[in-house]
């Protein structure tokens, strides 16, 4: 069995972060170590992808909600929320399962 961490993870910030003072976070996690470069991979694509939703917004003949990057960060975020849900404390899990998304 792999050993655990214990991480803190910030949606608003896209970070995970191992040490809880170094910046603001929201969720605590106890997670193998294995899975902390899936929630740096899911950040730095959300990143990517409102880059180019801010590129994008300079053509306004695509509407947004049409928008197939808008989908695929949403996809990303759940998938975020999924991990979270996994590796978190009860009352985080029952926060999270309130989520409209994760119904």
């Amino acid at each position: 069995m792999s050993e655990t961490y214990t991480m803190y993870v910030s949606i608003n910030h896209k970070q995970v972060l191992i040490d809880p003072y170094s910046s603001p976070w929201e969720y605590k996690v106890e997670v193998p170590r294995e899975a902390y470069p899936v929630f740096e991979r899911l950040f730095s694509q959300m990143d990517r992808l409102e880059f180019r939703n801010f590129l994008r917004s300079h053509l306004p003949y695509i509407p947004y909600h049409y928008d197939r990057d808008n989908h695929d960060i949403d996809l990303r975020m759940m998938k975020v929320y999924a991990l979270i849900h996994e590796y978190t404390d009860d009352e985080t899990k029952r926060f999270i399962e309130k989520l409209p998304f994760f119904r």
